[in-house]
């Protein structure tokens, strides 16, 4: 079953990246929020989102990874209604771990994992996206944890 899941999204994106798709950029950064692909399926690349800082007065504190996975999935859920997309139509999520100096330098997957389960695989959204998770050296600010770009695809919906 989960081979036909794999192969449908495969299918779906060289569809929606072929010659008829229509590309949206969202977002004014130097890096988009989100790219959408419109074609018989949509599917909507959301680029690599980091944690907001817990208090704008202590820019470098952003929570345990746990925090800043539900942090960073609130933000994720945003960009996603904002495009008309839901959680559901994610099917696909990379995620980025750095060190932990609370966990002896290790990546806490496990608190990764707790924030990940409030969302994906409950009684209101029981669809889980494939997942890459993989530690990295560091990420771009200090504080930052958790970093995790997705990508969503539906049935496209004619306007």
């Amino acid at each position: 079953m989960r081979k036909n899941y794999l192969l449908g999204a495969i299918a779906g994106l060289a569809i929606a990246t072929g010659a008829e798709a229509q590309w949206t950029r969202v977002g004014s950064g130097a890096v988009a929020d989100a790219v959408e692909a419109k074609g018989v399926v949509d599917t909507l690349y959301i680029s690599g989102i980091t944690p907001a800082a817990l208090d704008p007065a202590a820019p470098t504190v952003r929570g345990d990874t746990k925090t800043q996975t539900l942090n960073i999935l609130k933000q994720l859920g945003d960009i996603l209604k904002g495009q008309g997309y839901g959680y559901g139509d994610v099917v696909m999520l990379h995620v980025y771990l750095a060190a932990d100096p609370a966990k002896g330098g290790k990546m806490d997957f496990a608190g990764m994992k707790e924030g990940y389960a409030q969302v994906f695989g409950t009684s209101n959204q029981p669809g889980k996206p494939a997942r890459a998770t993989v530690q990295v050296a560091s990420l771009v600010d200090e504080g930052q944890l958790v970093e995790i770009a997705a990508v969503a695809v539906r049935t496209h919906k004619p306007r």
